[in-house]
C-alpha cells in the first residue's frame, strides 16, 4: 500500500532522525536519490547538460547536492538561484564539483531541469521571476524535488503557476498532493527516495495489486450463490434501460453469487444476461440509482429500508441526504457532489480532498468522488486515492459499471470503505487491460473484469 503523510508528520520525523545522525547525513541520503533518478532518466549523465533551478532552504540544498553529484559523474550543470538565500553548502558543493551559478538568460539550453524552487512548505503559486525561470526552456525535462513548485502539498489544490513535472523525486514517503488531483496530475511520473523515517498512520493511502488481491473475497470450498452473497440492482428506466444493462453487467462479474434485479429494464436485462434473477427477494447489499430517473427516489427508499448495505449512485444522490440506518456507499462525479453540497462543480473540482471528506462526514457515509485519481473518503477521517485506470475511461455507461461491481463486493462481505476502494481499482484496471492504449466502452470495461482479477491472484 502506497502511503501518504501530511507536511508536519514529515517534518516531526524528519527532525526526530536528524537529532540521530551526523550533519547533513539526510540531506545526502535525498541529494544521491534525486540525482539517481536523473541519470535513470537520462540512461547516463555524462555530458548532459543540467540546469538547477535553486530556491531557499533545504528543497533548493537537494538540489544543488544532486546537481554536484551530477557534475562529478561528467554533466555540464548549472544553476539559477531564485533566492538570497541560497542553501551555503550545497552550492559551496556545487561550485567545488564544476557546476556554474549563471542568470536564467545566460543559462545553456538544458535537457533536465531541477526544479529546486520551492519544497513541501510552499505555498501555492508561483513568483513571476520564478515562474518565467520554469517556462523559459519548454523542451527539457522538468524534475521536481520532493513537490512540483507552486502545488499544496497537503491537499493537492493548485491556485496560480506551478511547475508541471515530467517527474517528481519525493522523499520519505509521499504527501498527498502526489496522490490528490489536480496536483497529482503535476507531478507526473512519481520516484520515492527511502529515507528511514519513523512515520505515523498516514493521512491518505493508495491500494496496489497485493492489497486488492488480499481484500477480494474468495470462494470457500463448499460455498455456493448464496454464501457468497447476492447483490440486489433497483437501476434503470424507460428512459434509461441501458444503465440497468450496464449495472448488473458490473455486477454480474463473479464476485459475488448472484444478481437480482428489480425495475422495469428486465426485459433488456434478462437479454443481455440471463443468470440475472428479476423479481424481489434477499439480497447481502443493494445498488440503487443508475439510470433510475424518476422511479429512482422510490427504489431508494425500498433499498434503505431493508437492512442491508446499499449504494447510491447518479440519480438516486440527489435523494440522499444522508442519516441512514444501514451502511451507504455515494459514487457521484464532481458535478452531482457539488449538488450535494451546495456548491460549485468548479469547487469541488479544485478541493477535490476537502469535498469528499466533507461530504463523508456530513453524510455520514462512504463517498466515492470519481475523477482520475478517484477519491474514497470515510466518514471517520480515512481516504484512499486509486491510481489505476485511463483516461479512455471516461465514456458514458462506465459509472454504472462501477457501481454494480463495488455493489457485488459489498454483497460478498466487503465493508463499504474496501468495497469502495476495491471496486475503483478492478474497475480502472480493467479499464486499462480492455483498452491496450485505445478507446473501450463500458461493456468491455466490466467484460475485462474476470480477467483481471484472475492475474491478479495467480
Amino acid at each position: 500500500m502506497r502511503a501518504a503523510h501530511r507536511v508536519e508528520d514529515v517534518r516531526a520525523a524528519e527532525q526526530a532522525l536528524m537529532a540521530r545522525l551526523p550533519a547533513g547525513t539526510l540531506m545526502q541520503r535525498a541529494a544521491a536519490g534525486l540525482a539517481s533518478a536523473v541519470s535513470d532518466l537520462l540512461g547516463g549523465v555524462y555530458g548532459a547538460r543540467v540546469l538547477v533551478l535553486a530556491g531557499s532552504g533545504d528543497n533548493g540544498g537537494d538540489a544543488l547536492h544532486a546537481g554536484a553529484r551530477l557534475a562529478r559523474r561528467g554533466a555540464r550543470v548549472e544553476a539559477v538561484l531564485l533566492s538570497e538565500h541560497a542553501h551555503e553548502e550545497g552550492l559551496a558543493e556545487l561550485r567545488r564539483q564544476g557546476g556554474r551559478v549563471v542568470s536564467i538568460e545566460t543559462a545553456g539550453e538544458p535537457v533536465v531541469v531541477l526544479d529546486g524552487i520551492v519544497g513541501i512548505g510552499g505555498r501555492p503559486g508561483l513568483r513571476e521571476d520564478a515562474r518565467a525561470a520554469v517556462e523559459r526552456f519548454p523542451g527539457a525535462a522538468m524534475v521536481a524535488v520532493d513537490v512540483p513548485s507552486g502545488v499544496d502539498a497537503d491537499t493537492g489544490e493548485l491556485d496560480g503557476p506551478h511547475v508541471t513535472a515530467d517527474v517528481t523525486v519525493t522523499f520519505g514517503t509521499l504527501k498527498p498532493c502526489h496522490l490528490v488531483d489536480p496536483a497529482a496530475h503535476a507531478c507526473g511520473s512519481v520516484t520515492l527516495v527511502n529515507l528511514g523515517l519513523d512515520l505515523p498512520e498516514p493521512s491518505l493511502t493508495a491500494l496496489q495489486a497485493d492489497d486488492v488481491a488480499a481484500l477480494l473475497s474468495l470462494p470457500e470450498p463448499f460455498g455456493h450463490k448464496y454464501t457468497r452473497g447476492v447483490v440486489g440492482v433497483r437501476a434503470g428506466s424507460a428512459r434509461y434501460p441501458g444503465a440497468a444493462v450496464l449495472c448488473t453487467s458490473g455486477a454480474a462479474t463473479g464476485l459475488c453469487g448472484m444478481v437480482r434485479y428489480v425495475g422495469s429494464a428486465a426485459d433488456a436485462v434478462r437479454t443481455k444476461h440471463p443468470e440475472v434473477v428479476s423479481g424481489a427477494g434477499r439480497v447481502q447489499a443493494w445498488v440503487v440509482g443508475s439510470g433510475g430517473d424518476d422511479a429512482a427516489e422510490q427504489a431508494l427508499a425500498e433499498a434503505l429500508g431493508d437492512g442491508v448495505p446499499v449504494l447510491v449512485d447518479a440519480d438516486g444522490l440527489q435523494h440522499f441526504e444522508g442519516g441512514a440506518d444501514v451502511p451507504v456507499v455515494l459514487t457521484p462525479h464532481a458535478g452531482e457532489l457539488a449538488a450535494m453540497l451546495g456548491t460549485e462543480r468548479a469547487e469541488v473540482e479544485k478541493r477535490q480532498l476537502e469535498h469528499a471528506t466533507l461530504a463523508a462526514r456530513k453524510l455520514d457515509a462512504v463517498v466515492l468522488l470519481k475523477g482520475r485519481h478517484t477519491l474514497v473518503a470515510a466518514p471517520d477521517g480515512r481516504v484512499r486515492a486509486n491510481t489505476s485506470g485511463t483516461a479512455w475511461l471516461g465514456v458514458a455507461g462506465s459509472g454504472d459499471v462501477l457501481a454494480g461491481l463495488t455493489g457485488s463486493l459489498l454483497a460478498a462481505g466487503l465493508d463499504p470503505f474496501d468495497a469502495a476502494s476495491v471496486g475503483a481499482w478492478l474497475h480502472g484496471a480493467a479499464a486499462t487491460y480492455a483498452s491496450a492504449g485505445g478507446p473501450i466502452s463500458a461493456p468491455k470495461v466490466a467484460q475485462a473484469v474476470p480477467e483481471v482479477v484472475r492475474r491478479l491472484l495467480g
